[in-house]
């Protein structure tokens, strides 16, 4: 389904994003991870792309199979390093034959082997490019939706880790609002006010498409510092970091101390008219059930 139509079908959308598997045994998991929240009936879902295209063939077969094998509508993330104009028309060509609805279109980061790469050899040098030839294929008519595919991008409510220019930031985010963007599905975040504010900023730059919070519950404390790393810096309140200093050596209390802090941020989000809530899901179910569960949700 456009996203266009999944806006208007829900007043506010949940979704959840999984990543491609890199071993038969992460397969499994995974689909025993979909199969647990397929009946949650999530507005969509969406598959991350490595570093540099390097989960590309991964990606795509996921997301196949879910469109195939599932209920559920899947978008697949796409970014702009390491790939040439031809290879992101090849990747266009076989979603659209598929029959696939949204592209995720983002900047993307080189894969960590790759030292030293220069980004000028990109064809897209930002995610605005990658989506304004997004934009340039719908028009094509190659795709069985006359409007083509429509399109996401993300947004930081606590700053983009390569522009600390605020201001800047917000310039770029237009940008790629201006390129086509449909809608903007935000990085994690663990202060709603940081969420509020960063709609408001882009209310006041003129950004009116529907805005996607995105969260993801601790779990665990190398789960903490390793997403702190992956969000290149999250801002974690001192509230919660008191409160999971206080059951560290407890890791079933700091899973639900990290839970119950998720839950409430979702139940302010809703509180405050929020278009979405996007669950980072590392391909388990555990806490997004129990997040739905004490909402009443699904």
């Amino acid at each position: 389904m456009h996203i266009r139509d999944i806006f208007d079908k829900y007043s506010t959308t949940f979704s959840f994003e999984f990543f491609p598997p890199k071993t038969d045994e992460a397969a499994q998991n995974l689909y025993a991870t979909i199969r647990e929240l397929e009946p949650l009936g999530p507005a969509f879902v969406s598959v991350t792309y490595g570093a540099g295209g390097s989960t590309r063939q991964r990606t795509h077969d996921l997301v196949v199979r879910i469109k195939q094998a599932t209920s559920l509508d899947p978008i697949p993330h796409l970014t702009c390093v390491c790939h040439s104009e031809k290879d992101i028309q090849e990747i266009l060509d076989r979603y659209a034959q598929e029959g696939v609805s949204n592209i995720l279109a983002l900047g993307g980061d080189p894969p960590r082997d790759l030292t030293g790469y220069e980004r000028d050899k990109d064809a897209f040098q930002h995610a605005s490019d990658l989506v304004a030839f997004i934009q340039r294929f719908n028009h094509t008519g190659l795709h069985k939706d006359n409007r083509g595919f429509g399109v996401g991008v993300a947004g930081f409510p606590e700053g983009h880790p390569a522009t600390p220019n605020r201001l800047l930031e917000m310039d770029y985010l237009k940008a790629k609002v201006d390129a086509g963007a449909d809608y903007i599905c935000t990085q994690l975040f663990f202060d709603n006010r940081d969420f509020f504010d960063f709609r408001d900023r882009c209310e006041l730059a003129g950004i009116n498409v529907p805005i996607i919070a995105g969260i993801m519950p601790v779990t665990s404390l190398p789960g903490m510092k390793r997403m702190a790393e992956l969000a290149g810096g999250a801002r974690y309140p001192a509230a919660l970091l008191q409160a999971v200093h206080e059951c560290q050596d407890n890791p079933q209390a700091v899973e639900r101390v990290g839970i119950d802090w998720a839950t409430e941020q979702c139940r302010g989000l809703l509180a405050n008219s929020v278009r979405g809530i996007h669950f980072y899901t590392l391909n388990r179910s555990g806490a997004t059930r129990q997040i739905y569960a004490s909402l009443g949700l699904g």
